[in-house]
């Protein structure tokens, strides 16, 4: 697909309403040789275990890298569950984050204030509960926000526009999402208490990854969560249902760093990252790793330079 294509998809995406959720991988263990073995003055970037992920983890590293700074890259950690653990424990130093899921996930098993719904709210919020010794910097107005996606046809047959309209035929569908899906405050859960929705079945399947879209494609599921700047819903038609309870919070990309890892360098390169960030290039150049089949390392490189970040 060329790049002009691709800013169809991204145009496509953002007319809808839509408001969003590496270098070299050897294969082995992520975290083998973790960021608190670093020399003084190097960073270990890290990220989750899917695409987008990965392409901001390397935006945020060459970043630093042309700023000077030494960088490791630990791709594909895993879940939130997991990935955190490692920067709790020091091993990662920094990560791409989204403000409104890592606030819900700090806060569980309490729901997110209800007063908490601005990307300044939610900011705020974030501060009195991020792990000792870490702090976020500037976000970016880039979104990428957790759906619940229909194919065109079962949202014509039951006439589906928002999630509230699945409350009278919930039972009659299976629900398609990550294994944490199950447990997580804007999983499961925050669907049974907000809308009502108790689904036929549940399938752990992945986080908007090949699994869970080849399910609703084959119509092993007939509902999904899919993030909404993924290049398969306009590629494939599919229908993202609106969320007028605003259960998915707003989901700004922000960088998650420790403390001790920051300088005035470190500081400057991610927070022209976040200046450069929109949700519009962002679904423009992950369209090229999704549906192009790039590399996450070139893709990210060829952002940061044509959007002036890097020289």
């Amino acid at each position: 697909m060329t790049r002009a294509a691709v800013v169809g998809v991204a145009v496509s995406l953002l007319a809808g309403g839509l408001l969003s959720a590496c270098g070299s991988d050897d294969g082995g263990d992520p975290l083998a040789s973790g960021g608190g073995d670093n020399d003084a003055g190097s960073i270990t970037v890290g990220s989750a275990n899917f695409p987008e992920n990965e392409l901001l983890m390397q935006m945020y590293g060459q970043a630093l890298e042309d700023a000077g700074v030494e960088v490791e890259y630990r791709p594909n950690i895993g879940a939130r569950e997991v990935y955190l653990e490692a920067f709790e424990q020091g091993s990662i130093d920094l990560l791409p984050e989204y403000n409104g899921a890592l606030l819900a996930y700090l806060v569980a098993p309490d729901p997110v204030p209800d007063d908490v719904n601005s990307s300044d709210e939610v900011d705020e919020a974030l501060q009195g509960v991020l792990p000792e010794g870490s702090e976020t910097l500037e976000r970016s107005t880039a979104e990428d926000k957790d759906t619940l996606t229909v194919t065109r046809e079962t949202a014509e047959e039951y006439d589906l526009r928002s999630m509230a309209d699945l409350e009278p035929i919930a039972d009659q569908l299976v629900l398609g999402a990550s294994p944490e899906y199950e447990n997580r405050s804007e999983g499961l859960p925050g669907l049974r208490e907000v809308y009502g929705l108790e689904f036929e079945e549940y399938k752990p399947l992945d986080s908007s990854g090949p699994l869970v879209k080849q399910s609703l494609l084959n119509g092993d599921v007939d509902v999904a969560s899919v993030f909404s700047t993924d290049s398969s819903i306009v590629e494939n038609d599919w229908v993202v249902l609106d969320d007028p309870e605003n259960l998915f919070a707003v989901q700004n990309i922000l960088p998650l760093i420790r403390s001790d890892a920051i300088t005035p360098e470190v500081e400057e390169a991610l927070d022209n990252v976040s200046e450069a960030l929109t949700t519009e290039n962002l679904t423009e150049y992950l369209a090229e790793v999704q549906l192009d089949k790039a590399d996450p390392a070139v893709v990210a490189g060829d952002f940061l330079s044509e959007q002036g970040v890097t020289g």
